[in-house]
């Protein structure tokens, strides 16, 4: 079966090609990681997944989307984030980790608390973004950055990177979609600059690509570097698939191993309709006229849609957020479905 080969990245060997999306939690004090974390990320490397990626890690206290993000800013944050990636391995299973900042996003209330902007006075800060332009007509606008702010930015996912790898983790993720800050700088839905940071599509794209440099100048050439994107805006006259097509041409010589493709999130009134699978064509066509590996994402539940995937060569990885949230041993039913033979830990053995 072909979503249950092995997949050799750089220097790390995935035993299949099921991976743990990022998930936010909101369940961090001031961005450390809790036993929450330990036991959420440690049962799906335990379910057989092949690489777990801790959630949106927030490479600032201003980059968080809640105050209850994980984060990765100080030194300080290591020991906790160690903790769950040696788990993760211990399980046979390879520990990713997504770096992050929200943008214009940021400074919300977790989803169960209604999403809506945290004020000052409760905990809250003024987001930041490429433009003061607001993601909801009902935000403040954010504040618009700097370029000498912008360069302290990108030196913040350098350190993050650094301290990733510190932690243990073996795969790193950089978080350039879902309207976040990277993704701010690339559709001309959110930036409106008018220096080297805006305007043409090759001063958008710039401090993404400042940021990826950043990063793999600090985590070695043995080690697999993602990129997370959103394929489209789903507006016209955003960010389209072509683009992100241009994009990964231009990240993978600078070491990007893999594009993982979602879609949407940078406007409220982008028109999208889910179905299963409906993200799936982005991840084949950049990974056709990219020549670049990808991850597909997005309403993939059952374990023949993800061998299709595969098999088809639509993608080299699926990524599973919600299914996973359901079913933290959703690999190990999909091997039994698929009739391969995928062991699950001795201690839970009896029972498969």
């Amino acid at each position: 079966m072909h979503l249950f080969s092995p997949l050799q990245i750089r220097g790390i060997e995935l035993r299949n090609r099921v991976v743990v999306s990022p998930m936010c939690q909101y369940s961090c004090e001031d961005g450390f990681a809790t036993d929450w974390h330990l036991v959420h990320l440690g049962s799906r490397a335990v379910g057989g997944a092949a690489l777990v990626i801790a959630e949106a890690t927030a490479v600032e206290a201003r980059g968080r989307i809640s105050p209850g993000d994980l984060g990765i800013w100080k030194d300080a944050h290591i020991a906790p984030l160690a903790r769950a990636a040696a788990f993760i391995q211990a399980q046979g299973a390879v520990a990713g980790i997504q770096i992050a900042h929200a943008g214009r996003k940021a400074s919300t209330a977790a989803p169960w608390l209604g999403g809506a902007t945290v004020s000052g006075a409760r905990g809250g800060w003024t987001p930041v973004a490429p433009s003061a332009v607001a993601f909801r007509d009902s935000d403040a606008p954010p504040s618009e950055l700097s370029v000498a702010e912008m360069a302290g930015i990108v030196e913040a996912f350098r350190k993050a990177a650094a301290r990733a790898l510190e932690a243990g983790f073996q795969v790193l993720e950089i978080h350039g979609a879902h309207g976040y800050l990277i993704h701010e700088f690339l559709s001309p839905l959110s930036n409106h600059r008018t220096d080297q940071f805006g305007g043409e599509y090759e001063n958008r794209v710039r401090f993404a690509l400042e940021v990826v440099r950043a990063v793999r100048s600090v985590w070695p050439e043995s080690l697999p570097l993602f990129l997370r994107i959103s394929a489209t805006d789903w507006v016209e006259g955003g960010w389209a698939v072509d683009d992100s097509i241009e994009l990964a041409r231009r990240v993978k010589p600078l070491g990007v191993d893999l594009i993982d493709c979602s879609s949407g999130a940078l406007v409220p009134w982008a028109k999208i309709s889910p179905a299963p699978g409906f993200q799936v064509p982005f991840s084949e066509r950049i990974r056709r006229e990219a020549g670049i590996l990808t991850g597909a994402v997005g309403l993939i539940t059952e374990p023949s849609q993800a061998e299709a995937i595969i098999r088809e060569g639509q993608a080299d990885l699926v990524l599973l957020a919600r299914e996973f949230l359901r079913d933290p041993y959703w690999t190990l039913r999909a091997a039994k479905e698929l009739g391969v033979e995928q062991a699950a830990p001795v201690q839970y053995q009896r029972a498969w």
